[in-house]
């Protein structure tokens, strides 16, 4: 069994969910526009993952960049809590596993 996070209308995501149902892999669906991540969801992630699990490309990280980049890891934290479709998706959580972003190659078969 997997959690995916991420928001449902992404193109990534689409992918993600097609890849899984393809598997035949059980998966959980946390839709951050619904249930936004908490504090240790985000401390969980950039413990693994080596720094906070951004979506730089996007267009909603482009509007608080700058204040990102001069932000305390506390602050940076807090605007990613604010905003979680600037948080990078989809992470797929499962026993033993725990990926950012979509790469089959990577993912479980």
């Amino acid at each position: 069994m997997y959690t995916i996070y991420g928001i449902k209308n992404c193109s990534t995501m689409k992918k993600a969910f097609a890849y899984l149902e393809q598997q035949g892999l059980t998966y959980t669906f946390v839709d951050y526009a619904k249930q936004k991540p908490n504090l240790q969801d985000l401390e969980r992630w950039r413990e693994a993952f080596g720094d906070w699990p951004v979506n730089k490309a996007g267009t909603t990280f482009r509007k608080f960049k700058q204040a990102y980049e001069s932000a305390s890891q506390a602050e940076q934290a807090q605007l990613l809590l604010a905003n979680p479709s600037a948080i990078k998706r989809p992470i797929l959580q499962g026993e033993g596993l725990l990926l950012k972003g979509f790469d089959p190659d990577k993912w479980p078969k």
